[in-house]
């Protein structure tokens, strides 16, 4: 039910799938493993070639993993009669649900670099538990280089939450921009069919100023010269638009839940959204078994309950970037945009 597993896989997916873990000196941990492109221009002709190879550079990341639970309870035989669905299939359900929401919001929060103490929608969360989780500490703000805000006026500029103002809505030629920094950056693209591609995760709102966009419908239009009504753009499927793959979540971080003064802007009052332009291994994914379920009597056997709980861990990848001469993140690119 989680809207990440399909995005999931090896180490050319956007979310890598760690089931295993490795032995180290400290222990067993989940280690997720990034190789650096080769520098070198090697060697011509009949030159030495032993003593002359290069070293192939390889960045391990750690990635930390709790536990999540939740529970529900019946009150007891008496409410059981009268109730309409039953419990525990009705218990169930909820709870499968709960998970999957959950983890959803972290792997988007994670990925934004946005704390646990906040909600996607840039609420404080009425809850510190995700605060205590082990992979709580590891998340951390989108990287400089890999920080960028939409400025209606100068394009694609360095990433600044107090600059947004609310004519910086996503456009297309944000998206020709976007495409350009993330290749001329190297992050490292999807591969399908021979194409190099990246899959962009933007806000309902963020689809809709594209689709009222004056270039964007120029582009629709000629797509629908070619294709006709059976495009993506006209049936509700997945869009592509130069290389980036749309993928509309309402969970991607935003501040329209944040209170007045702590949205974006220099008086913290325009709201906002924050895109992710997602490369292979933008995220690393320890997934150590499937869900456990329990049930349990209580009170004389006369009331039941139903919990859940699941052990995961999120992470996302930093290494030093030969391009960037920096330490960056491996394979996100966050753009601010107003909403």
């Amino acid at each position: 039910m989680t809207f990440i597993n399909k995005f999931t896989g090896g180490s050319d997916a956007v979310i890598q799938r760690i089931t295993e873990l490795t032995k180290t000196e400290k222990g067993e941990q989940v280690i997720m493993h990034l190789l650096a492109d080769l520098i070198d221009d090697g060697i011509v002709g009949d030159n030495e070639r032993e003593g002359n190879e290069e070293e192939m550079k390889t960045y391990n990341d750690k990635i930390g993993i709790d536990l999540i639970s939740h529970g529900v309870r019946q009150k007891g035989k008496l409410a059981e009669q009268k109730t309409v669905v039953g419990f525990r299939e009705n218990a169930k359900d909820r709870l499968a649900y709960w998970l999957a929401n959950r983890m959803d919001q972290l792997a988007f929060l994670t990925l934004s670099g946005v704390a646990y103490s906040q909600a996607n929608d840039g609420a404080v969360r009425t809850s510190g538990a995700f605060n205590s989780l082990a992979f709580a500490s590891d998340v951390s703000a989108p990287s400089t280089k890999r920080h960028r805000r939409w400025d209606a006026t100068s394009g694609l500029v360095a990433g600044d939450t107090t600059a947004v103002a609310a004519v910086d809505t996503l456009t297309y030629k944000a998206i020709v921009d976007i495409v350009v920094y993330a290749k001329t950056h190297y992050i490292k693209p999807l591969m399908a069919g021979g194409k190099e591609y990246y899959c962009a995760f933007v806000r309902p709102e963020a689809m809709a100023q594209l689709k009222k966009d004056s270039d964007y419908q120029l582009a629709i239009q000629h797509v629908a010269a070619n294709k006709g009504l059976d495009s993506p753009f006209f049936t509700g499927g997945i869009v592509t638009v130069d290389g980036v793959v749309f993928h509309e979540h309402r969970l991607v971080y935003n501040t329209l839940g944040a209170a007045s003064g702590s949205k974006w802007g220099d008086q913290g009052a325009i709201d906002g959204a924050r895109a992710l332009i997602c490369g292979a291994q933008a995220l690393g994914f320890a997934d150590l078994g499937a869900p456990e379920w329990s049930e349990k009597w209580f009170n004389y056997d006369s009331s039941p309950g139903v919990n859940i709980d699941k052990m995961f861990g999120f992470l996302k990848p930093k290494f030093y970037s030969i391009y960037d001469k920096s330490v960056e993140d491996f394979g996100v690119l966050a753009v601010d945009h107003a909403i």
